[in-house]
């Protein structure tokens, strides 16, 4: 990046927040596995998506401070949302970088493991996921992607709109039903 003009700057960030855009809006989870160090573009790709898993190895940075210049994929919206205005100010103004057991007590990660587990437990959260009723799961991941996005009156409209959407679908008549009978649902 060191050679870059403004404009292929311009280029580059609008490249990086494609990126972080489709994962951030891809209908259905997205995961990601944090291994070893996970600084400024790796960390911004693990802040799009929606569950993040990190090893015991792992470091975690937005270190562009560093570089003399910011973020530029999304991290200065993303990153407070997650662990808050504080400590995001910190990582970004300061390049402070959180070692995995760090980034899980400020809530940049959900779940810490074994760095040789990690592989296995991310696939086996995604086979969870895959699991769930594919209709209620998109559902739900817009209407916080929409909490995220506007004021708090505007995503409970959305939240309600959601909501009544999944009443009349395969899932919700299979999820009730199986509730009402006591037994695991068998969702499509």
């Amino acid at each position: 990046m060191q050679d870059l003009s403004v404009a292929e700057a311009q280029e580059w960030g609008t490249l990086g927040h494609a990126v972080a855009d489709a994962l951030e809006s891809f209908p259905a989870p997205t995961i990601a596995a944090v291994n070893g160090y996970a600084f400024g573009g790796g960390c911004e790709m693990a802040l799009a998506c929606d569950l993040r898993i990190a090893s015991e190895s792992a470091v975690i940075g937005n270190t562009e401070i560093d570089l003399g210049i910011i973020p530029g994929w999304g991290a200065t919206q993303r990153l407070p949302r997650l662990v808050g205005d504080e400590t995001a100010r910190r990582m970004i103004y300061l390049g402070e970088r959180l070692d995995a057991e760090s980034a899980a007590e400020a809530g940049l990660v959900g779940e810490v493991v074994a760095d040789d587990d990690l592989e296995a437990v991310a696939f086996d959260l995604a086979e969870r996921l895959a699991a769930q009723p594919a209709f209620a799961l998109r559902a739900a991941k817009a209407a916080i992607n929409q909490g995220l996005e506007g004021s708090q009156a505007a995503a409970l409209e959305y939240e309600q709109r959601a909501f009544a959407g999944c009443f009349g679908t395969p899932d919700q008549r299979e999820g009730m039903t199986a509730f009402l009978e006591d037994r695991d649902p068998e969702f499509e």
